[in-house]
Order: structure tokens, then C-alpha cells, then sequence
């Protein structure tokens, strides 16, 4: 990649990261008191961020199996409110241990 390419990548980066952060605060003049757009605007990072992680998730150990036996786990464990580093740790075993199984991995 030339030098006038990546300057122009990086200028329409700039651009678009700075009008995504900019037309919020261009088109709303006040306190949002409207509670559905309050609890909409506080479900939105939860939201983004499982839909920019699952499929990582979901591919990420060569087995569909493995995986959904490790997010099944995870969402059961978050649900009752434990700590994150445990249902990352739990998670992860569960993945590996169901990757032991013979004929789960593909082998």
C-alpha cells in the first residue's frame, strides 16, 4: 500500500469516527428523559458487543460443539451474577474438556 492510499483510508477513519461521536451531541440538544431511549441507549454496548463477539466465539476452536457447550456455560454461569474471571475460566474448561471427547472434534 502507497503512502497516499493509507492517508486516505485513514482520513475517512478520521471522518467517520469523528461524525459518529459528533451527531449525537449535533441532534440532541437536552437530558434524554424519555425512558424507553434511556434504557435502549443503555442496552446498545451489550448488544454491539455480543454481535462482534459470538461469531468469534462460535469459530474460534475448529468445533461448533466445543464452542456452544463453552457460550451455554458462560451464559448460565453470568446469569446468576458470578464473577467474570470465573465464567471465562469455567468457559474455557468446559471447551476443552468437551474437545477430549473423541469424535467431538472431528478426529
Amino acid at each position: 500500500m502507497n503512502n497516499s492510499t493509507f492517508f486516505l483510508y485513514l482520513l475517512v477513519m478520521a471522518g467517520t469516527t469523528y461524525l459518529i461521536r459528533t451527531i449525537p451531541f449535533l441532534l440532541v440538544k437536552g437530558k434524554i428523559k424519555s425512558r424507553f431511549w434511556k434504557s435502549f441507549l443503555y442496552y446498545i454496548p451489550y448488544a454491539v458487543l455480543a454481535a462482534m463477539t459470538l461469531p468469534g466465539v462460535m469459530f474460534a476452536t475448529g468445533s461448533w460443539i466445543t464452542a456452544l457447550a463453552g457460550v451455554l456455560i458462560a451464559i448460565i454461569i453470568s446469569f446468576k451474577k458470578d464473577n467474570l474471571l470465573l465464567v471465562a475460566v469455567v468457559a474455557c474448561a468446559v471447551v476443552y474438556v468437551t474437545g477430549l471427547i473423541p469424535g467431538v472434534m472431528g478426529k
